[in-house]
């Protein structure tokens, strides 16, 4: 039967898709296996981790990464892009990768460090940090489409953290962790609203910015942030001490790396 214009019209704005929800579809479809951590295990490989970071769009606080070596002995049921998980899955799937993995370290880079350095390189570093966090250590690195500056043989995988069980533990982890730290900071910079949208680019978390201008835990070089119209505000205890030494006494309370 032939479509009429306008009901044609219609059909193909209901179908057309934005970007971000053509990939969440794409990743939906996705398996996630051991099938590039078996072939690592083929080739010789004993410790084969997976590696992957959150936060690289987000307007605040850290970018943090996870590196996780699974032990092919037990399987964790439920592995998959953290970005598909509800929360509360997220939390219990956190809990059973760190028992029963066989090495698992997180680590990060704040604010101040991604600004000097771009969230690419900063993405980097916490992934390199994280892989020489891992007792015992990897002997082979599968991770998320990047490819990290240490010796180790290592395979970047396109949505690696929808494909391989490694790299999607890796990514539950750093995601439980990034959440954690943030809500930790939503008291401090109320304002925000960061316990519901972790420091990303909802419409309350930018209204806050043109109204509020950025907290001193916001990417300054993102451009949210630096086009905002209000100058920075600088909190009363941050002029009564080094603001290296206020970063590192707020790190060392929340739990948050610095590098």
């Amino acid at each position: 039967m032939l479509l009429s214009v306008p009901a044609a019209s219609k059909r193909a704005r209901k179908q057309t898709l934005s970007p971000s929800a053509a990939k969440l579809r794409l990743l939906k479809r996705l398996r996630c296996t051991l099938k590039f951590e078996k072939q690592a295990w083929q080739s010789g490989a004993q410790l084969v981790a997976g590696v992957d970071e959150v936060g690289r769009g987000s307007l605040f606080g850290p970018v943090v990464a996870a590196a996780v070596i699974l032990d092919p002995a037990y399987r964790v049921r439920g592995l998959r892009d953290s970005k598909l998980l509800l929360p509360e899955r997220r939390e219990i799937l956190a809990v059973r990768i760190r028992e029963h993995a066989i090495a698992w370290a997180i680590a990060a880079v704040d604010a101040a460090r991604i600004d000097q350095i771009n969230i690419y390189q900063a993405s980097r570093v916490a992934m390199r940090e994280a892989v020489l966090q891992l007792r015992p250590s990897a002997d082979y690195l599968l991770i998320d489409a990047l490819r990290l500056d240490c010796e180790l043989p290592q395979k970047g995988i396109i949505h690696g953290d929808a494909l391989s069980a490694s790299i999607a533990a890796a990514s539950i982890l750093a995601k439980v962790e990034r959440d954690r730290m943030i809500r930790e900071w939503d008291p401090v910079f109320p304002l925000y609203g960061l316990a519901s949208n972790k420091g990303y680019s909802t419409p309350r978390h930018l209204a806050a910015l043109r109204e509020y201008g950025p907290s001193p835990l916001h990417r300054q070089s993102f451009a949210p942030v630096w086009t905002n119209p209000v100058p920075q505000d600088v909190l009363a205890f941050m002029l009564e001490e080094k603001p290296e030494e206020v970063i590192d006494e707020i790190a060392a309370e929340t739990g948050q790396a610095t590098a």
